[in-house]
């Protein structure tokens, strides 16, 4: 099957990069796969559908994959990542790091002991700790990004329908299932590649997004107890004991901020979560609008992210006034 133009471009854009990664995963018998920490669909999408191809294409390599299992994902989605001790590192080793721009947010620092490191990533570029780097602010999601540049190998790998389904779960998680204005036409060219590896997007979506009776109580409490700020705003707090008595953690309070994607009169959603961390105590934000860059905001409050899509965090509630304001002061 010829590639779609949009993905033959990548190609081309990035000639060097992805002959230098097609180099470093035949060279080196060990494989290590990194993401952020507090993973989401697109990490551990991005993660385990690199995990899955290398696995298939070169399977007396010793691949493994690293970082923190995630609250619900694992096992439904995604399996328990490895745990290996350090004397695994020990041995000359590539890593390969994927949707993450900065290093203190990789999930295992032993990345560092890598003989060679690969970074794909499509967020704004805050480190450049690789020896091959390839960031793609235009991509919706490193998954995207990513399959890619597999495509673009000059061997014509085995692209099976399990490495596949957790590159689109990567895909459909970060562009919001294709609603962002990050997406694009080669995001669905990437999808249709996908798609043309028999995946089932009944399956895919349903363990994605399949919840349980007693969510019921939380979409109950923020629906009861959300705020609208005078330019269309909304947000829900969810302080720890709201999340004892709900029966969620830190990580699950995001779960519920698209729950206001779609009304009118709304134009920039958030979810604030208490996380009591005793290495950071803070409140942890995610941040969601249509037609308003959040990214900027974000940064200023400890953060970052996408255009639509990004996260933020304060100290107290008491900085939560200023963080609204400043939400506010984008719309027009």
């Amino acid at each position: 099957m010829k590639l779609a133009p949009e993905i033959k471009a990548v190609g081309k854009k990035y000639k060097a990069q992805i002959q230098a990664i097609e180099k470093a995963i035949i060279k080196y018998d060990r494989i290590a796969i990194f993401r952020h920490v507090m993973p989401d669909f697109d990490a551990l999408g991005t993660q385990m559908g690199l995990y899955y191809f290398l696995k298939e294409n070169f399977p007396n390599k010793d691949i493994k994959v690293f970082g923190d299992n995630h609250v619900t994902f694992t096992p439904r989605l995604f399996p328990e990542m490895d745990r290996i001790s350090d004397s695994w590192f020990d041995t000359p080793f590539l890593a390969i790091i994927v949707d993450v721009s900065n290093k203190s947010r990789i999930a295992d620092p032993r990345f560092e002991k890598a003989e060679y490191i690969v970074k794909v990533d499509h967020h704004p570029n805050v480190d450049d700790f690789a020896n091959v780097n390839v960031v793609d602010t235009s991509m919706a999601a490193a998954s995207e990004l990513l399959v890619s540049l597999l495509l673009n190998f000059k061997h014509k790998f085995v692209l099976s329908n399990k490495a596949a389904a957790n590159f689109y779960v990567g895909i459909a998680g970060d562009s919001g299932r294709f609603q962002y204005s990050s997406t694009s036409a080669h995001t669905f060219a990437i999808a249709s590649e996908l798609i043309n590896r028999h995946i089932s997007l009944n399956e895919i979506y349903t363990k994605m997004y399949v919840k349980q009776v007693d969510d019921l109580a939380v979409t109950a409490y923020i629906l009861n107890n959300y705020k609208i700020s005078p330019k269309g705003v909304a947000y829900y707090v969810l302080d720890s004991k709201v999340q004892k008595d709900l029966k969620i953690t830190t990580e699950r309070g995001k779960e519920n901020v698209n729950l206001f994607s779609n009304i009118q009169g709304i134009n920039i959603w958030c979810s604030i979560t208490q996380d009591d961390d005793p290495k950071e105590p803070c409140w942890r934000i995610s941040i969601r609008s249509r037609d308003y860059v959040i990214n900027g905001v974000a940064t200023e409050f400890g953060g970052g992210g996408h255009a639509q899509a990004s996260g933020a965090k304060i100290a107290t509630l008491d900085e939560l006034p200023k963080f609204i304001a400043a939400l506010d002061a984008l719309v027009k």
